[in-house]
């Protein structure tokens, strides 16, 4: 079997028409160059299965972000409070990742660009200075959740302390660079394996939990009890506000690059459906995770008068005795491991992404994994020091309120783009598609700016 060949694009990457800060002749123009094309895949004459699974890898690394320590306290806390009624909250928050993630990879392969390059050829210098300082302060933010699910781990498996376990996280810097040093697709497939452990320890507690089928079904249709209970509001805000990453829009657009689909109007197209199925495959099986979550919760709390369950090691600490299975906490804290090890290995990532597309500036892997991951250990080490182990939790909600901030820096640039034929060309998306998207954008940028407004003002 002959295999495509990555060939010169033709159209509209090559053209700098509708893009008014666009420089030519400037080398190492791809994102993420040492990757790029990297990912063969086979030719037209192949089956649909098999083209299908050499574009399978961009959309699993993109699910991590919606399945990180930071969302595991609001599924948490949902399931606790309110049992399944908020499992419809999940499916809508996921249909709209779907809907933002399927744009974030059509920008990628249509223009040849990622999201923060779009936005360098687009927005003057001064915007882009403000646009990269926010992208940097929502990487810190998350790399903090992602800091603090690790440690809060290892705390609960091993017994280390959670500084202890914060400063042991600094070893995954080493991890990334051996994977990317073996190749892309051996990221991917670390990444798969672990969201595989994952998905397999809540479908094992989710069957020990054995929740009514009948209550589960009915949690996924829309209830008006979210909108005017404003206590379950609040926490169904926190869910959708939680749900779309930022920096998971700019590293969806550039990780579609890494295969060597031809660049061609006709190549383009076809690359754009298959990461398209793949995001969403993918994005399901985040939607099945989150879920997995509340719904454990809600069996396992909601009903035997653990209704205020909301940090995770008295979710860790109660779930063996409630659901009569003495592996459970375990089960949970080696997922809740895995999703802290895979969300810093996207967040890696994006750093890179976001670094050489707004500055074109690049500095080896290790330094940028050790600077970010420095930035975030800091805080975690003051407040556990002054406040203790509790205090690590308030810490987990200020990075998801920094992370709310910075999500219309991403979200409206990237509809916006996607939007704009001079930009787009044959690949603009319909005008139905583009009223859906900005409803979308509309939404989530909204109840993130009333999440952060409750949380910086709470009601008395």
């Amino acid at each position: 079997m002959t295999m495509t060949p990555p060939t010169p694009p033709t159209s509209p990457s090559s053209s700098s028409a509708g893009w008014r800060f666009a420089r030519t002749g400037e080398p190492d123009t791809n994102s993420l160059p040492e990757a790029f094309a990297s990912v063969r895949v086979p030719d037209a004459s192949a089956s649909w299965l098999r083209r299908f699974m050499a574009f399978v890898g961009p959309g699993y690394m993109v699910s991590v972000g919606y399945m990180d320590p930071g969302n595991w306290a609001t599924d948490l806390q949902g399931g606790a409070q309110f049992g399944y009624t908020l499992l419809a909250v999940i499916m809508l928050s996921n249909l709209m990742a779907i809907v933002l993630q399927s744009l974030s990879a059509r920008l990628g392969i249509a223009t040849g660009r990622d999201l923060a390059q779009a936005c360098r050829d687009h927005f003057p210098p001064v915007v882009n200075i403000i646009l990269w300082l926010a992208c940097e302060l929502a990487i810190i933010a998350c790399d903090l959740a992602e800091v603090i699910g690790t440690a809060v781990a290892l705390q609960l498996l091993f017994g280390i302390p959670l500084l202890a376990g914060a400063l042991i996280s600094v070893l995954d810097a080493f991890l990334v660079l051996f994977l990317m040093n073996r190749g892309f697709r051996y990221l991917e497939a670390f990444i798969i394996g672990l969201l595989s452990i994952i998905a397999l320890c809540f479908a094992v507690q989710v069957a020990a939990a054995s929740p009514p089928i009948a209550a589960l079904l009915k949690g996924f249709l829309p209830s008006t009890r979210i909108v005017t209970n404003s206590k379950m509001l609040y926490i169904a805000i926190g869910i959708i506000g939680a749900t779309v990453m930022p920096h998971n829009l700019y590293l969806h657009s550039s990780i579609v690059q890494t295969r060597a689909f031809p660049r061609t109007i006709p190549g383009r197209r076809d690359a754009i459906r298959w990461a398209t199925w793949d995001s969403t495959l993918a994005l399901m099986l985040a939607l099945f995770i989150n879920a997995a979550i509340l719904i454990v919760a809600a069996a396992a709390f909601h009903t035997t008068g653990h209704q205020d369950v909301a940090e995770l090691e008295d979710a860790y600490r109660l779930l063996s005795p409630v659901l009569g299975m003495g592996i459970a906490s375990t089960l949970f804290a080696v997922a809740l491991l895995a999703a802290g090890t895979n969300s810093t290995i996207t967040g890696t990532l994006a750093g890179q992404i976001i670094m050489e597309g707004f500055l074109r500036l690049r500095i080896p892997h290790w330094a940028r994994r050790l600077l970010t991951r420095g930035l975030a250990i800091v805080p975690v080490v003051i407040v556990t020091a002054i406040y203790g182990d509790r205090g690590v939790g308030d810490l987990l909600l200020a990075s998801q309120v920094i992370l709310s901030l910075q999500l219309p820096f991403a979200v409206i640039p990237l509809v916006m783009f996607v939007s704009d034929r001079q930009k787009m060309g044959t690949f603009v998306i319909s005008r139905p598609l583009a009223m859906v998207s900005w409803l979308v954008a509309a939404i989530i940028v909204v109840l993130n700016f009333k999440l952060l407004f409750d949380t910086v003002f709470p009601s008395s």
